[in-house]
């Protein structure tokens, strides 16, 4: 139900980071709909770049109730703001491959001569290369 492999279940589980989790007789997990809700969410955080330190203070200020609320919105403001910083370090790095893509195409095609030096490898990328970079 949640995709994620019995082993990575058990982690979070051992890491309190599913509390309450019921047992049935022969010691298995039971997950209730509301534990579903919350792994989905851990997977999430994760995937926002959260390590599991930050998600047991992410789950300790939740369990806190309301009045926790804006110390849980700077946790996600800031997460937000390293996303915004990797997305654009990616956007960056596809338009490093795109403009190298471009000047390997038109060595290809003949338009433009390209011994392969790294010289022409600056100019095609600007004066300086990508960021200052000279590949």
């Amino acid at each position: 139900m949640t995709g994620l492999r019995y082993e990575t279940l058990k982690f979070y589980c051992n890491q309190a980071l599913v509390p309450n989790v019921r047992r049935d007789p022969q010691n298995r997990r039971i997950f209730s709909d509301e534990d579903i809700s919350w792994i989905r969410s851990l997977e999430c955080l994760k995937n926002c770049g959260m390590g599991i330190k930050e998600m047991q203070e992410y789950l300790e200020l939740c369990q806190e109730g309301p009045a926790s609320i804006p110390r849980r919105k700077e946790i996600l403001e800031r997460k937000r703001r390293e996303l915004e910083r990797e997305q654009e370090r990616i956007r960056e790095s596809i338009a490093f491959i795109d403009r190298k893509q471009r000047y390997y195409d038109d060595v290809l095609s003949g338009k433009n001569p390209g011994t392969g030096s790294l010289r022409e490898n600056r100019l095609a990328n600007g004066p300086s290369g990508p960021k200052g970079g000279t590949l």
